[in-house]
């Protein structure tokens, strides 16, 4: 017998407990890093890393639009790309983001060519790109909701970095401060939208998954660099300190 849905209220703090459990603010290495113990070179890693995944985000939302029929939720989405794109010549997470990697010593280009993230780091991001391309509307949205957690981390994430780091300042750290405002006008859509369409148990269900699967993408990222840079076992491939660096430092 199936079981009845969940109400809206208990379905909420369902996916609520994921975020606590699971987010990957828990993990040993952001723990390392926004208490000031990573190396500049582990920083290193973890901005040519997390590239990865910041610059397939609005690949990611073009996928999802690709399939939306409903012109209203189209209008609503774009804005996603839109955040991370910025405009032709200003703007954006992703020109905030390379701003980072500049402010580390790192050289943006190099940065945006990819050419030194882990294998695992692009496994990860390839199968969060195939889940938001192949699977239900629903559960697409609902993989999106660990927005829902992000606020705390990036408010820990700019105390952190200015507490411990001689780069940060208002400038290197302007991504992490623009999400503060871009993104809760996105997760209370995403929520919403979870909230009202997830209407029996099995969709409610399978959303659940799909936000499980999110923080499995997120968390696998963070193994890869605590093995690869503070364990030192650095994958064939991957970046090497002292590869990839500005002409100046910050």
């Amino acid at each position: 017998m199936t079981e009845p849905a969940q109400s809206r209220a208990d379905f909420e703090a369902r996916l609520r407990a994921i975020g606590a459990e699971r987010y990957h603010d828990r993990h040993p290495f952001h723990v390392r890093l926004h208490g000031g113990h990573c190396t500049p070179d582990e920083v290193r890693a973890w901005v040519i890393n997390r590239w990865q995944y910041q610059s397939r985000i609005p690949m990611k939302d073009a996928a999802f639009l690709s399939r939306v029929t409903d012109p209203d939720l189209r209008r609503i989405w774009r804005k996603r790309i839109e955040d991370h794109d910025g405009g032709r010549d200003e703007g954006g997470g992703l020109r905030r983001w390379l701003a980072l990697a500049r402010a580390v010593g790192l050289n943006p280009d190099y940065v945006a060519s990819s050419v030194g993230v882990m294998p695992a780091t692009r496994f990860a991001v390839d199968a969060y790109l195939r889940f938001v391309r192949d699977m239900p509307l629903l559960d697409a949205v609902a993989a999106s909701l660990t927005e829902l957690f992000a606020p705390k981390i990036h408010a820990q994430r700019i105390e952190g970095l200015l507490a411990h780091y001689d780069f940060a300042d208002d400038s290197s750290l302007s991504y992490f401060r623009t999400r503060l405002t871009e993104a809760p006008e996105d997760v209370a859509f995403g929520l919403d939208y979870v909230l009202t369409h997830a209407d029996t148990r099995e969709k409610q269900d399978a959303a659940a998954a799909a936000l499980i699967f999110k923080t499995d993408v997120l968390w696998a990222q963070l193994d890869a660099l605590w093995h690869g840079y503070v364990d030192g076992h650095i994958p064939p491939g991957a970046w090497r300190p002292g590869e990839g660096m500005a002409l100046w430092t910050h």
